[in-house]
């Protein structure tokens, strides 16, 4: 792997989201008004739905927002990086990207749920760690199945067949994690989810390292 090149690739991605600011800001302007019909709906909901509800939300603002990297590259722009980058290098540079933008998206998120939804949160630095886990866990995910959409002809379909399986549990155990942060008692297994997770977002990247330049080739 050449540093060099996914550092420089990471860049460019970050200048043409700077540029084309109307995609940020479309991204935020979803994200507020999802949590303010939330608000209007349902006003200060109990702790397990206000759990539910944040990482429901998460999904949606990862596809919105992630999902789009590969989906959005066109076959010139794609040959040109396949002239100057090598596979891994061009992976990992993604990854790293939609890691940085799926945190943020987070993390505002996260504020303008305790801002309009109330603040359930007994332990709100436990909830902010476990935030920031979840926002890399699903994004590693979606960026891995962009990916392998981007090479099919019915991108939005497979995305689907192949997000379903793969995230529904990673939402169960996220929210099984996140479920201490509500109450001051920690369960004795929630080290051991807490590892499967990690676990998980090492074996995602391994699979993208290992399969993406297949897939590169075409």
């Amino acid at each position: 792997m050449n540093y060099k090149q996914i550092l420089t690739l990471v860049k460019k991605d970050i200048l043409l989201e700077l540029r084309q600011q109307y995609t940020f800001y479309g991204i935020l302007l979803y994200v507020a008004s999802t949590i303010f019909v939330i608000y209007l709906s349902m006003g200060q909901p109990e702790e397990q739905v206000w759990n539910g509800l944040f990482w429901v939300v998460q999904l949606f603002i990862c596809i919105n927002a992630v999902a789009k990297s590969f989906l959005a590259e066109s076959k010139g722009r794609m040959l040109y990086f396949y002239t100057i980058a090598g596979a891994k290098d061009f992976i990992i540079s993604k990854l790293i990207f939609n890691v940085l933008l799926m945190l943020l998206m987070s993390l505002i998120s996260l504020l303008l749920f305790t801002l309009l939804l109330s603040n359930p949160l007994h332990n709100a630095l436990l909830f902010i760690g476990i935030t920031c886990l979840g926002g890399v866990s699903i994004s590693l995910v979606f960026t891995f199945l962009a990916a392998i959409a981007a090479k099919a002809q019915q991108q939005a379909a497979l995305m689907a067949i192949l997000g379903f399986p793969l995230i529904i549990p990673q939402l169960l155990l996220l929210m099984k994690i996140t479920t201490p942060a509500f109450a001051q008692v920690i369960q004795e297994s929630w080290w051991q989810m807490t590892f499967l997770l990690v676990a998980l977002d090492v074996m995602i990247v391994m699979l993208a390292v290992i399969l993406f330049p297949f897939l590169w080739k075409d």
